[in-house]
């Protein structure tokens, strides 16, 4: 590697270190030459299939994207960043595990909302609603009876409760 400072072409590592989610290497370096010294942070550069949108037109995979439609969808939701970073590294990860050179949009909405439902109920109905084009009230209610029947015991300490609970105690008054 070249020094960013004046250029010489040998340096040398002094630390080496995994990044917290093991998926980087941040290195030390110092130049044998200037004596200045900086991080580099190195990752395997591994291809994302391209998407194909449903125009059939085709691009780049963009993480930028899947994070706006998450953070859209988790929009005034009290949910971790590490949560939701953990989230786009899994989906991520799910991408470079296929094979194919491309994949559909709506695959990757599917991973989208199965993340969001490990992460917050409300966030998932969000995203469900916009991706399966709710039209009326039932399907919303339909949804919700999906999520509550499905939820494991871990899930619902987890998770922000759909509905307040004063809310029901009060409707039932």
């Amino acid at each position: 590697m070249h020094c960013p400072f004046c250029n010489f072409s040998d340096t040398k590592v002094n630390d080496s270190r995994l990044t917290s989610d093991n998926s980087q290497v941040k290195r030390r370096r110092e130049c044998v030459s200037c004596g200045n010294r900086w991080s580099t942070i190195e990752s395997a550069d591994l291809n994302l299939p391209r998407v194909i949108k449903k125009d059939n037109s085709r691009e780049d995979f963009s993480e930028k994207k899947v994070e706006r439609g998450i953070l859209r969808a988790l929009n005034k939701r009290s949910v971790a960043k590490d949560s939701i970073d953990t989230a786009i590294q899994n989906i991520k990860n799910k991408l470079k595990a296929i094979n194919d050179k491309e994949i559909i949009s709506s695959q990757i909405g599917l991973l989208v909302m199965q993340e969001l439902r490990e992460i917050d109920q409300v966030a998932y109905i969000r995203f469900a609603s916009v991706y399966h084009s709710f039209e009326d009230l039932q399907a919303f209610q339909d949804i919700i009876k999906i999520i509550e029947k499905d939820l494991s015991p871990e899930m619902i300490k987890t998770q922000l409760k759909l509905i307040d609970d004063e809310m029901t105690k009060n409707k039932k008054k």
